[in-house]
């Protein structure tokens, strides 16, 4: 399983990559990808969106299953994907190069709070 260390992840499957401005680019992890199995649709929150940590924000459906999006911080939805709106399958690709929607973190002290590549690696162990 790829779980890259340089990334923050949720109990709920979502990592968070920070970028050099302060924002942060959220998608779902490799293995919340290959539980869902093929993605047929990916729908994130709206540009310009307010986001509270822990509410669904989106979805992904595959063939099989449907499962939320949650948002890890709270913030301003500022892009979304649109590629992997068009093409959910690039998810499935690269889970990690085919982020969902970036977002400005309004309390950036809440990325403390995430979970780290091992931390995250321990909690599917014990799934």
């Amino acid at each position: 399983m790829n779980l890259p260390a340089e990334l923050k992840y949720t109990h709920s499957h979502e990592w968070v990559r920070l970028c050099s401005d302060g924002s942060v680019q959220i998608g779902i992890t490799d293995h919340a990808q290959e539980s869902l199995g093929d993605l047929v649709f990916v729908e994130g929150p709206k540009q310009g969106s307010q986001l509270a940590r822990g509410n669904a924000c989106g979805v992904v459906e595959s063939v099989k299953a449907a499962s939320d999006i949650y948002a890890p911080l709270s913030g301003e939805v500022i892009a979304v994907n649109a590629d992997v709106a068009i093409t959910p399958g690039k998810i499935n690709e690269d889970a990690y190069a085919a982020w969902i929607y970036q977002m400005k973190p309004k309390n950036p002290s809440e990325i403390a709070e995430l979970l780290d590549a091992q931390q995250y690696k321990s909690q599917i162990d014990a799934e």
